[in-house]
């Protein structure tokens, strides 16, 4: 048992994994566990599941520094990315990073959009002449940082594509740093996560926020969506939800029942200083490895038998584009660093 910011972890030792599964707070698992006894026992009742989504809802919309009323809920990163591409002029340009994550490059794709790759540290130069960026905040296969003040500035911008209105739309995927990562993110048009990672909640529950000014068409839009999500369950016309929720998908109770716990906590905690224990040991076995410091959780090493190493040595990771990719959760420690190096070096 592990104990960090205040909360119990049934972390083992070494586990630098959780940009694959992040290890929930003891009362976070409780929690799932309490709801799925419910379910067994008979005692769950489906309205009595509404307050969670909401918590996390809450929690999610604080994390990215935007009103709840503007967050979506739904169970998939490409599910979400999907509405977006949607809300986007029939063949847009769309920048996205060389070797991006397909949740978020994908369902674009299958919109119809033409999607333009570049290197990660030209996104932010060159999103100007697109009319929309598709990008990580942080990179899941190395952890590298993208530029959020260039996109940022960039939204501003007039897209090539014109359309009435000025600037790129910016679509950001959280899911490898929401929950270390501290940035505010609530001028892009739209930022996605899945909780299984950094939020250390349950698989099956993910959110985008949605800026004001862009109306996504509700085109998943399930039972949840209503305005009175009880009252507008049968027959037509749709009555959906005037903000966000309009979008909503039929929420993963079980899971929201852990998210409720486990993003709310995130959301007190002093962001600067979770982001700075998370990066500061990334950057500690970066030093170890005598690489420069990236200021990212996330550190890969490309050594051909790293993770064959790393494994033997019982430390938790994953190999990706050919790599180990270590991941330093807050639950981590010098230790663990001291693990890594041990095998690797």
């Amino acid at each position: 048992m592990r104990n960090a910011f205040g909360q119990d972890f049934d972390v083992p030792d070494a586990y630098l994994n959780t940009a694959g599964i992040g290890v929930p707070p003891v009362v976070a698992a409780d929690a799932v566990a309490d709801a799925v006894s419910g379910w067994r026992t008979g005692a769950g009742r489906p309205g009595s599941h509404d307050a969670a989504v909401a918590l996390a809802r809450s929690a999610y919309a604080r994390l990215v520094g935007v009103a709840a009323d503007r967050v979506a809920i739904g169970s998939t990163v490409s599910g979400l990315v999907s509405l977006a591409a949607a809300g986007l002029a029939p063949r847009s340009r769309v920048l996205v990073s060389e070797g991006e994550f397909t949740s978020l490059t994908w369902p674009l794709a299958a919109r119809g959009h033409e999607l333009v790759e570049a290197p990660l540290a030209e996104i932010g130069e060159r999103a100007a002449g697109f009319d929309a960026v598709a990008v990580s905040v942080v990179q899941s296969a190395d952890g590298a940082i993208a530029d959020l003040d260039a996109l940022r500035a960039a939204r501003g911008t007039p897209s090539a594509g014109g359309g009435g209105r000025p600037g790129t739309r910016v679509l950001l995927d959280a899911t490898q740093s929401a929950g270390w990562f501290a940035a505010d993110l609530g001028w892009a048009d739209a930022v996605v996560c899945a909780g299984y990672k950094w939020l250390l909640s349950p698989r099956g529950v993910a959110w985008m926020a949605v800026h004001p000014d862009w109306e996504l068409p509700p085109e998943q839009a399930g039972w949840y969506a209503g305005e009175d999500i009880w009252s507008s369950i049968y027959g037509l016309p749709p009555r959906l939800a005037s903000d966000a929720r309009g979008l909503d998908t039929s929420p993963a109770w079980y899971g929201h029942a852990g998210a409720a716990v486990a993003v709310p906590w995130l959301a007190t905690l002093d962001r600067a200083a979770v982001h700075a224990h998370c990066a500061g040991l990334g950057d500690a076995l970066r030093a170890g490895l005598g690489r420069r410091p990236t200021g990212s959780a996330i550190v890969s090493v490309p050594a051909p038998d790293a993770a064959r190493r790393l494994a033997a040595a019982g430390v938790a990771c994953s190999e990706r584009a050919g790599a180990a990719r270590l991941a330093f959760g807050l639950y981590c420690t010098a230790d663990d660093v001291a693990a890594a190096l041990n095998a690797l070096t």
